[in-house]
């Protein structure tokens, strides 16, 4: 083990009390604590994280808490998510996706694989994942107490069908968000099963969070690119990163400026997450026109006037759309 994977690994056995864990490559960062800062920009004072934890969020962008969700719960979501695929159920607003070059399926009697659903909002189900009060005091830690869950996913890896489509390429969640201030707003991401570099884990480049928001477009890939599936045009590859593995339960929090992505599934079963990014209440929307977001505000627009046959839908009202309070008060979003 390099010396930097062995720094990462004591440092992780002192994240927090419920024994937060990260697994990283020899390859993978050193995530070095120094002394804490006077005052902390990326999370909020209470009594639930520890000045470790904060100090580690504020250096990486990111902390994963060791089973978190209850195996029945992450059980029930499948099932919920199963009968969505094997249309059992029509939920109002649901996007569904499906992979670019698979053939094969799971649940779904068409032969073509969902890869991922958007916007379950109006599935009590899912989105009761959304709500469940161990993962909004998390939540509460980084956007404060008024919390809006703004945007959801279920995300179902299919093994790569040899396109390496199966890959996320990396990116800002914030390239996809028309409202700020941008350290307010935090993603909560479920391993369903367990989570590994040869299912297609998470890759994270800590401490990208301290940057700016980086232009965003489709990578030219040979085998094609899923849709919505934009990239950073411009990071540096060799900066030091982490692949996150994950047991079934557990859960990471991520600012939306920190570059992630995920590399392809290797093995032949589907690898599922759950995930939901909230933003305070208090947070507003902006006019991205004429900014690095332009292009995916085009696109949500065209896709958004498409679905609902009708014109003039900003890219802010379709956030405004699917928001749904969770907590506290609805002040601005």
């Amino acid at each position: 083990m390099s010396q930097a994977a062995e720094r990462l690994r004591l440092l992780s056995g002192h994240l927090d009390r419920h024994a937060a864990v990260l697994r990283a490559a020899p390859t993978s960062t050193q995530t070095v604590t120094h002394s804490y800062p006077h005052r902390f920009r990326y999370s909020l004072d209470n009594s639930l994280l520890t000045p470790e934890q904060r100090q580690f969020y504020e250096e990486n962008g990111f902390l994963l808490i060791k089973n978190l969700v209850t195996e029945d719960d992450v059980n029930k979501f499948r099932k919920a998510f199963e009968r969505i695929c094997l249309k059992e159920v029509s939920v109002p607003g649901l996007v569904v996706m499906r992979d670019v070059a698979i053939a094969k399926s799971e649940f779904v009697p068409d032969q073509k694989a969902v890869s991922k659903i958007q916007d379950f909002q109006e599935d009590p189900e899912l989105f009761r994942y959304c709500t469940l009060p161990q993962i909004l005091k998390y939540v509460e830690c980084f956007t404060g107490p008024n919390i809006m869950a703004m945007h959801t996913m279920l995300i179902n890896k299919p093994p790569d069908a040899g396109k390496k489509t199966s890959r996320h390429p990396m990116h800002q969640d914030l390239h996809y968000f028309p409202f700020r201030p941008v350290d307010r707003i935090v993603c909560s991401w479920t391993a369903m099963e367990k989570v590994t570099r040869q299912n297609g884990c998470l890759v994270v480049l800590p401490g990208t969070h301290h940057g700016t928001l980086l232009v965003h477009d489709y990578p030219e890939w040979e085998g094609g690119v899923n849709k919505m599936y934009h990239g950073v045009r411009d990071y540096d590859p060799n900066h030091p990163r982490v692949h996150l593995e994950m047991e079934k339960g557990d859960t990471v929090f991520f600012h939306p400026l920190l570059i992630h992505g995920s590399g392809m599934n290797q093995t032949e079963g589907f690898r599922k997450a759950i995930s939901c990014h909230y933003a305070s209440g208090d947070c507003y929307y902006i006019d991205v026109k004429g900014t690095t977001q332009e292009n995916i505000a085009n696109e949500v627009k065209e896709i958004a006037e498409r679905r609902f046959d009708a014109g003039d839908i900003s890219f802010q009202d379709s956030w405004a759309f699917r928001g749904r309070l969770v907590q506290g008060e609805r002040v601005s979003m």
